[in-house]
């Protein structure tokens, strides 16, 4: 019993976890990227221990189980957490892509009418 709302409890704190990494990695205004890459990797690694700390308890053997051997990367938080990751890093690479093209075309970009 205990082992279940554990289990329950830890899935939804990483799932908080990965929500808090995602709106810092995105939704902090008024910095530039080095300011939210910086706090971004130190909420990775939070996001990262809460992560595999539920997917070890996902991976402990229940009684109403039985002794099921599941390695820790097939659990359901270590999963979600290594797909949230690629999409984040693949969003952040994207928008540090697109800012840094702003700035570039912001000369060539004129306010006269023609």
């Amino acid at each position: 019993m205990l082992l279940e709302v554990s289990r329950a409890v830890s899935f939804f704190l990483s799932i908080v976890s990965l929500y808090w990494l995602g709106i810092s990695a995105f939704f902090v205004p008024g910095t530039n990227w080095e300011e939210r890459l910086t706090l971004a990797l130190l909420k990775l690694a939070v996001a990262t221990c809460m992560c595999f700390f539920s997917g070890i308890l996902f991976c402990w053997p229940s009684r109403s189980a039985g002794s099921a051997n599941t390695r820790l990367t097939a659990t359901l938080p270590v999963q979600l957490f290594f797909w949230a990751v690629a999409g984040i890093a693949v969003l952040f690479a994207g928008t540090w892509y697109l800012s840094d093209l702003a700035h570039q075309g912001y000369p060539y970009v004129s306010d006269r009418p023609s």
